[in-house]
């Protein structure tokens, strides 16, 4: 299955300027996920991190991954209006730099679901060589239960 942004956006709340996924080239729900992330020139963030060597932070990769894991979850009918969020980042390994001009393959295979807690493990993919690397965690929550809205 594939999708492109404008789907992926009915599936996680993501938006510009952080959904970092640009579309989904493989899914089967509930399992497993693979994503493309043109890295461009243009990204803001390449202004401060480097100068003269711009290189897609590493923070960035992993949230990548998490949104296509993400995708991977909350594509199962009985997570639809849920959003997963981050619980844990394990054994995370960083390979190579990722540089503007790469497209960066996602991919996610979940490997443990608990209700409403999760794991993957993700890889992240340039030229066929693998530049990251691990185990994340997830748990799934209602827009509703997260903090920020409550008022006391």
């Amino acid at each position: 299955m594939i999708l492109s942004s404008k789907e992926i956006q009915q599936i996680i709340p993501h938006r510009w300027p952080f959904l970092l996924i640009d579309k989904i080239i493989d899914l089967k729900p509930g399992e497993e996920a693979t994503g493309i992330k043109n890295i461009s020139s243009g990204e803001i963030f390449f202004q401060g991190h480097f100068p003269g060597y711009p290189i897609f932070p590493g923070v960035l990769i992993v949230e990548a991954l998490a949104q296509v894991g993400a995708v991977a979850i909350l594509s199962l009918s009985e997570n639809k209006g849920k959003i997963a969020l981050f619980a844990g980042i394990e054994s995370f390994r960083f390979r190579k730099p990722v540089l503007p001009g790469d497209v960066l393959r996602l991919e996610v295979k979940l490997t443990k679901i608990r209700s409403p807690i999760g794991k993957g493990s993700a890889k992240a993919i340039v030229d066929d060589k693998t530049v990251a690397e691990g185990e994340l965690t997830f748990a799934l929550a209602s827009p509703t239960d997260t903090p920020g809205d409550k008022q006391e």
